[in-house]
């Protein structure tokens, strides 16, 4: 599995597993407000580009995937993630994404 990388702000790079970062992106897709960032993501998870720099983006459409990662990816994720052994991992590695949009947001 490759490996994948959101770039969450200067000096903020977050690192997962290419099926982590295709949950996240399809956790954002049908929630953005923007049609043509929903558009892009699909597009990302599409061709399994594999990274994704979201201060490239136009400032609503970031503010809108911070707001919508620190708002609910967790609650998602617990209800949609299976149990397993890797959960809490894979959790603990999500909880780490929310934390850097706060910090690249402040």
């Amino acid at each position: 599995m490759m490996a994948a990388l959101i770039m969450v702000g200067p000096g903020l790079d977050w690192q997962s597993s290419g099926g982590l970062f295709d949950f996240v992106l399809e956790y954002l897709i049908p929630r953005v407000s923007d049609a043509k960032t929903a558009e892009w993501l699909q597009t990302v998870v599409n061709e399994n580009l594999g990274s994704m720099w979201i201060p490239d983006l136009p400032s609503e459409a970031r503010e809108d995937i911070y707001r919508l990662l620190q708002g609910g990816l967790l609650t998602h994720a617990e209800k949609e993630l299976p149990e397993g052994p890797a959960k809490p991992d894979t959790l603990a590695t999500l909880r780490d994404l929310v934390q850097m949009t706060r910090a690249g947001n402040a």
